[in-house]
């Protein structure tokens, strides 16, 4: 078994964990070792993963495994992978993703999979102000968070985006 297939069932299972709400962290936040800003900051970043993979799903519910949502949902699940091992590292609560299947994301899927690309560069142009204004300064003092939280914004600018970008000049 590759890597690869090894990361990608981790993510899976892992997101099959959360959302029947069976992995959790600490009872509350005052058991972790981490002060409030970087534990905010680890949730922050893994509530903008569900809520893109909660958007691609309900995309492709509507218009089928289409690039490049197919693809790049299984990154947004590696990526809470990545996330909820830190979180599992400093006893940060990990909360279950609420927003998949729910129908609020349901609605908010356009009519047109060319306007759901436009929001998929929309959502990963937000993306990279997210981490450079919010989350990559309260984990400053955590080099292991740092270097996770700047490649995720990096796979997010350097991959997804250009992704999305195509698929809405299509």
């Amino acid at each position: 078994m590759t890597t690869t297939t090894r990361s990608t069932i981790k993510a899976v299972l892992v997101s099959v964990l959360i959302a029947a709400g069976g992995l959790a962290g600490p009872a509350n936040a005052a058991d972790s070792s981490v002060p409030q800003p970087v534990a905010e900051a680890l949730a922050t970043a893994l509530q903008d993963e569900y809520h893109a993979e909660a958007f691609y799903d309900a995309v492709m519910e509507k218009f089928g495994a289409v690039r490049p949502f197919a693809n790049i949902i299984r990154a947004e699940q590696m990526h809470q992978a990545i996330l909820i091992d830190s979180m599992t590292q400093y006893g940060v609560d990990i909360p279950a993703n609420t927003e998949l299947k729910s129908a609020g994301i349901r609605a908010a899927v356009p009519v047109t999979l060319a306007e759901a690309c436009a929001m998929g560069v929309t959502a990963e142009i937000d993306n990279a102000g997210l981490y450079t204004d919010r989350l990559l300064p309260a984990v400053k003092g955590y080099a292991d968070i740092t270097a996770a939280f700047t490649a995720l914004s990096d796979a997010s600018q350097q991959k997804h985006l250009p992704a999305f970008q195509r698929c809405a000049a299509r």
